[in-house]
């Protein structure tokens, strides 16, 4: 599978991701959230404000995400790993991004509404916008392989 496909692919057929933020003490945490993306350059998770990572976000907006499947047998796994900037929805926008939002990645889940996801209420709508996205290269693979593992920078635009 072509680097661009398979970053699709994973993007694509997978429900959670992990969010990487910083703590104000510098200290990296990382935390699952299920996700929707638009795209590929932007994708949406809902959290708490009161969240630990919703709070690291609060004051540094960079982030990392990574993406694959945590049930692939040991030596095959697949990820791709995205470079972002993210931000809290913000009220007026709402509207607009609940329709890019593909909830029915998750079959019973029930779609929220921007009243659920404003102020008092304490669940918000995040998005991250990506600027990178890179992919998993096993030092063995056939085409791209080095003898080490690595990642590799491709462009989903």
């Amino acid at each position: 599978m072509q680097p661009d496909v398979l970053a699709k692919h994973l993007i694509d057929s997978n429900r959670y991701m992990v969010l990487g933020t910083v703590d104000p003490d510098g200290r990296p945490r990382v935390s699952p959230v299920y996700f929707s993306p638009d795209g590929y350059s932007t994708v949406y998770w809902v959290s708490s404000v009161e969240s630990h990572h919703s709070q690291n976000l609060a004051e540094r907006p960079e982030v990392s995400m990574v993406v694959f499947d945590s049930a692939a047998e040991i030596g095959s796994g697949q990820a791709v790993y995205l470079i972002a900037r993210a931000e809290v929805v913000p009220d007026e926008e709402l509207h607009g991004c609940l329709d890019a939002v593909t909830w029915t990645r998750f079959p019973g889940l029930r779609q929220f509404t921007a009243a659920e996801l404003s102020a008092p209420e304490k669940w918000r709508l995040y998005r991250a916008q990506v600027s990178e996205h890179s992919i998993h290269i096993p030092g063995r693979h056939p085409q791209y392989g080095t003898g080490t593992d690595r990642r590799m920078t491709v462009d989903l635009s």
